[in-house]
């Protein structure tokens, strides 16, 4: 007989956490949490290893409150939180705050966070009025610390969440400025889907002898995830693409380029699939809302760069398609984890012309991956088991001369940047804004029946329903 699965509470949790995750249907925990949540309520440095999607938001964030709520509740001093969670994107930051907000209220403990992209005036007073928890992007918090406005001489545990992706980034120096000002017996908890040099230096500096999970890492493989290469001639990739998004379900697009995935969304669109952009060169509100648009199903295909290949929890994601190759494996990786997260199915999809035929196939060797590689053109029959269900398309007008543009080869002549592309709306999904003349750039999404571009952004000024 298999032995009893560990609950939360076996774990150590205390009950009001248990009550919140129970009322959001989270029962028992998944193997990194029951790894880690031992030795990190211990208070133990950590160092836990899972690929993306494998629970680990959890697993530090119930580990940092169970630990504060269980010590006694210092009067909370102005700009010096207790708890320092550190994430390599806005997104992200905005996400691990989201799971952890009614947590941290069902225990008293007060949260916030700061990142760039936005006014730093809200986050300064947030902090002025006391933290107890603070989710963070270096850069702004490096800034905010320098000006005067946060100290981190009080921190008592520190989290680096997606510690390679920020080492991808470049941020390593900043985030070493900023934990060399948490005192030195506070608590680290670091969790990273591979250890690479640059996460290695973290480690051997900043944890002190850590216990080390590595449990379903970036190369495990996802049984529930199925990978297949489209090998197609260039001239129908487009067509392809557009088969597999207008059918139902949420689809994640990646190109290696922003340019590019801003001008296969407004290719998208123009050919009935309405779909919402996803890449650095948007303001953070547009980001947001675009986001918003994706994760509530007002548009079920988002188009993106890398932004978008880490941490980006959206549940349902049906499909990826890799419209462009990645560059390398990790990016392949990490890419394909917004799908088959957290137990689902998911499918994976490369989009392969004959010359680029030798990059997929060291890429998926390097993935450690085995795909099922399909010479095809549009309507063949494969193209409807990769993406079941009745084909819906709502044509609209072409937005610009950029929406003529071709999918980028991810060959960029002069300036490459990470690009994705994201899936349409199917089926049942509301219609979202259109790309038009008169919408701005920084949305494009296909117009609904009534109410055009202006509906779909009040809509999305308004938060009409609360994005993860």
């Amino acid at each position: 007989m298999a032995a009893r699965r560990p609950t939360f509470a076996d774990l150590g949790v205390p009950s009001a956490l248990t009550r919140v995750l129970a009322a959001n249907g989270v029962d028992s925990p998944f193997p990194i949490q029951a790894a880690t949540l031992p030795d990190a309520l211990a208070g133990r440095d950590v160092l836990g290893r899972g690929r993306t999607g494998s629970g680990k938001t959890y697993a530090f964030v119930l580990a940092v409150l169970t630990r504060l709520a269980a010590t006694a509740k210092p009067k909370r001093a102005a700009g010096r939180p207790r708890a320092l969670i550190l994430a390599p994107t806005r997104e992200l930051a905005t996400q691990i705050h989201t799971v952890m907000a009614p947590l941290a209220q069902a225990v008293g403990l007060r949260t916030a966070t700061v990142f760039g992209g936005v006014a730093s005036g809200p986050q300064v007073t947030a902090l002025r009025n006391g933290v107890d928890v603070l989710v963070a992007c270096p850069g702004r918090l490096a800034d905010l610390v320098d000006a005067g406005h946060a100290r981190l001489d009080a921190i008592e545990i520190t989290v680096l969440d997606e510690a390679d992706h920020m080492a991808d980034l470049g941020f390593l120096p900043v985030v070493r400025r900023l934990l060399d000002q948490t005192p030195r017996t506070g608590q680290r908890l670091l969790f990273s889907a591979t250890l690479d040099a640059g996460v290695d230096v973290l480690v051997r500096r900043y944890l002190d002898k850590p216990v080390e999970h590595s449990v379903d890492t970036a190369l495990s493989p996802v049984a529930a995830m199925t990978h297949h290469v489209l090998h197609v001639h260039a001239e129908d990739r487009f067509a392809v693409l557009v088969e597999l998004t207008a059918a139902p379900g949420r689809t994640v697009v990646f190109t290696r380029t922003k340019r590019g995935a801003k001008a296969l969304t407004r290719r998208l669109v123009t050919a009935g699939v309405p779909a919402v952009e996803l890449h650095g060169n948007l303001a953070q509100a547009a980001r947001t809302r675009n986001l918003r648009a994706f994760s509530d199903g007002d548009v079920r295909t988002l188009v993106a760069t890398d932004i978008a290949a880490r941490g980006i929890d959206v549940e349902d994601v049906a499909l990826v398609v890799h419209a462009d190759p990645p560059s390398e494996h990790k990016a392949y990786l990490h890419r394909s984890g917004r799908t088959a997260r957290a137990g689902a199915t998911g499918t994976v999809v490369t989009l392969m012309t004959a010359g680029q035929a030798a990059e997929v196939q060291e890429l998926t060797r390097k993935a450690g991956i085995k795909a099922t590689t399909t010479r095809l053109r549009p309507g063949d029959p494969l193209l409807h088991t990769l993406a079941p269900g009745e084909r819906v398309l709502i044509p609209q007008p072409t937005a610009s001369p950029e929406s003529a543009a071709p999918i980028s080869n991810g060959r960029s002549q002069r300036k490459p940047q990470s690009t994705n592309s994201g899936r349409g709306r199917r089926t049942g999904a509301k219609p979202a804004a259109a790309s038009t003349r008169h919408a701005p750039a920084e949305t494009v999404a296909a117009q609904p029946r009534s109410g055009g571009a202006a509906a779909f952004s009040a809509r999305a000024r308004a938060g009409r329903r609360g994005g993860r």
